[in-house]
């Protein structure tokens, strides 16, 4: 019979992770196996500056916080040691986390969950290639410009056309 105090315990940090998935826009979860001391630093340290919260949290408590959020298609991913990322942003975490694995052969990226709808290791790298929201407001920018642009391009090769007539 478990002890009362550690079932408490266990019982809240899955409760926890439950909320962790419902309110995240982006959960990845990765395979840290390998990994030195160092690089695991390093890793947290650009997570923790994204805003990421990383996690080691067992594959059983995390299979019953997903039973509770019904994302129990994130079950096959938790296989092995997992490292679990959670993030409102949505690119943060899998643009890190791929990025990191590129550099880093040790680390691998399993799957995940993306706005309540669960991922395989293909989309997160797909959501990794995405430009960051910036990048798209600056593409966004420059489409919306182009016309008033070349408007004023060609007027202004009317008039100096006019200029030399």
């Amino acid at each position: 019979m478990p002890n009362a105090k550690v079932l408490a315990e266990k019982q809240q940090l899955v409760s926890e992770v439950a909320d962790k998935l419902r309110n995240s826009a982006c959960t990845v979860v990765a395979d840290y196996r390998g990994l030195s001391v160092a690089q695991s630093t390093e890793l947290r340290k650009q997570l923790r500056e994204a805003g990421v919260e990383l996690h080691v949290i067992k594959n059983t408590l995390t299979r019953r916080a997903t039973a509770a959020t019904e994302l129990t298609e994130l079950d096959e991913h938790l296989t092995g040691p997992s490292a679990i990322a959670f993030s409102s942003d949505i690119i943060a975490p899998a643009k890190i986390l791929s990025n990191f694995a590129k550099k880093n052969d040790a680390l691998k990226v399993k799957g995940g969950v993306v706005e309540g709808r669960v991922v395989d290791a293909a989309q997160i790298k797909a959501l990794a290639d995405l430009p960051s929201r910036e990048g798209l407001l600056s593409m966004l920018l420059s489409v919306l410009q182009a016309p008033m642009r070349n408007f004023a391009l060609a007027v202004k090769a009317v008039g100096e056309q006019k200029e030399q007539a």
